[in-house]
């Protein structure tokens, strides 16, 4: 009986070469589009935060970023929110290997600005141009490539201006900021303040990024509300960000880190959730499993109205591939986020799967050297995903489509308006630091990981 070859991490015999620059490029006033450049599939490090791990600084964060880079990923999201997530990440980035390896210009950094604090936003143009100045220290780089307003639905409209139009001044003047988007999770919000930045500036926004609102469980983006509005407003690139809700679509239930239970979604839906995750176990599946494959290949086309042509990650070590290989048409942008090097490794194999499902797949695996059934394999499993989505779907009745409230009904902003709790000096680490850290050592081995977080092989 023929079987399915498994690919293995391969090797390589000679030191790798000097990665290329991503072909960025700014002249007579007109900048590169985002979406000509931006990778299609982006690191995520709010896994690199106490809210979804006990100790960060017990991963192997370094060796998750250099892995993500030799299978070819090519931008990291992060955020000052993120406890120390920038820290880790441009740790990580200036390694000597990777600063010898991958040069800065081959690869993207997208932060934000704006959210000090789980009930604390400072979108004053004072704070941004300190917030990104610490995060270009954080991050030991001289320019950040996209830079959000974060969680733009906690503050007012004029607000978010004031914030834009400063991200925008760092960008003309100093060159320490590329591109400009803001992020949140209410669609409506996100509509309205793409269209109020764009009709009292004149200029669109590079990128919204929206969370939770593209996975098995509510996929309002691809609809009017979301990526349709978004690109009238004259968004270039509109990236699907927690493509498990915030961790909602796992078979272990929400992730309860050092922050303890966060999660918003109330508990019918979590109970809702749970019945759908029998029901994949039914099937022999599991819910993450599904919802990521779901939602990375879907978005693929349904984001595409506000994709991006960059080069996606092969998945493959030390393996490249252009845009052109899989089709060459702009791809939805996903944001993924692991923690362990196996979830890497497995969302890899999943991502490589879904772009030899695409056109010139079949073409593109037999050049490399990949089983040349491949295509055929990627197209019957997303058939097979797609039957058991729908199912998840009707099990989850009420539950689908559901949308909690962002924020809750009267927060207020908790805002300390003194300047010196900018600076790092005065305002102490709000999170565990190395020294502090009860776990601070790096994990052995996956299968050493009392809670099995891991993903199977699909």
């Amino acid at each position: 009986m023929a079987t399915t070859p498994i690919e293995h991490p391969s090797t390589v015999s000679s030191l790798p070469t000097r990665q290329k620059p991503i072909p960025y490029s700014f002249a007579n006033g007109r900048r590169t589009p985002l979406s000509s450049i931006l990778p299609p599939l982006v690191f995520g490090t709010a896994t690199f935060n106490s809210q979804y791990n006990t100790d960060p600084f017990a991963l192997d964060t370094t060796g998750l970023v250099t892995s993500a880079l030799t299978h070819g990923i090519r931008a990291f999201d992060t955020s000052p929110y993120y406890g120390p997530s920038e820290q880790l990440l441009g740790d990580a980035l200036a390694t000597p290997f990777v600063r010898e390896t991958f040069p800065r210009n081959s690869y993207m950094i997208l932060t934000k600005v704006g959210r000090t604090g789980s009930e604390e936003f400072d979108y004053s143009k004072e704070w941004v141009r300190q917030s990104v100045n610490r995060s270009l220290e954080r991050l030991h780089t001289e320019y950040l490539d996209l830079v959000y307003c974060h969680d733009v639905e906690f503050v007012s409209p004029a607000e978010v201006l004031e914030a834009v139009k400063e991200l925008r001044r760092l960008r003309d003047e100093e060159g320490t900021v590329r591109y400009i988007g803001i992020c949140g999770y209410p669609l409506d919000v996100l509509g309205d303040m793409a269209e109020l930045i764009l009709r009292e500036t004149g200029e669109p926004l590079d990128a919204v990024q929206s969370y939770a609102n593209f996975t098995l469980q509510n996929q309002a983006l691809a609809g009017p509300r979301g990526i349709l509005r978004l690109k009238n407003a004259g968004v270039d690139v509109v990236p699907n960000a927690s493509i498990l809700g915030m961790g909602l679509l796992r078979h272990d239930g929400i992730p309860v880190g050092g922050l303890g239970d966060w999660h918003p979604a109330p508990s019918s839906l979590r109970e809702s959730v749970r019945k759908a995750s029998h029901f994949c176990d039914d099937y022999g599946e599991r819910i993450e499993v599904i919802a990521m494959r779901f939602a990375l290949e879907t978005w693929i086309s349904a984001g595409a109205l506000c994709g991006s042509r960059g080069d996606p990650a092969s998945g493959v070590p030390w393996t490249h591939e252009s845009i052109d290989d899989v089709g060459g048409s702009k791809l939805g942008v996903s944001v993924i986020g692991v923690s362990r090097a196996p979830e890497l490794e497995k969302t890899m194999l999943v991502w490589r799967s879904i772009l030899d499902g695409l056109e010139g797949g079949k073409e593109t695996a037999v050049q490399a050297g990949r089983w040349y059934r491949a295509w055929e394999w990627s197209r019957n499993r997303r058939k097979a995903v797609q039957i058991l989505a729908e199912g998840v779907q009707e099990v989850l009745g009420d539950g689908f489509g559901y949308e909690w409230a962002s924020p809750d009904p009267g927060f207020v902003n908790k805002r300390v308006k003194d300047a010196k709790k900018a600076t790092q000096s005065d305002a102490p680490a709000a999170w565990l630091t190395p020294a502090a850290s009860p776990e601070a050592v790096p994990v052995k081995d996956a299968g050493e990981v009392a809670e099995d977080k891991s993903l199977p092989l699909r």
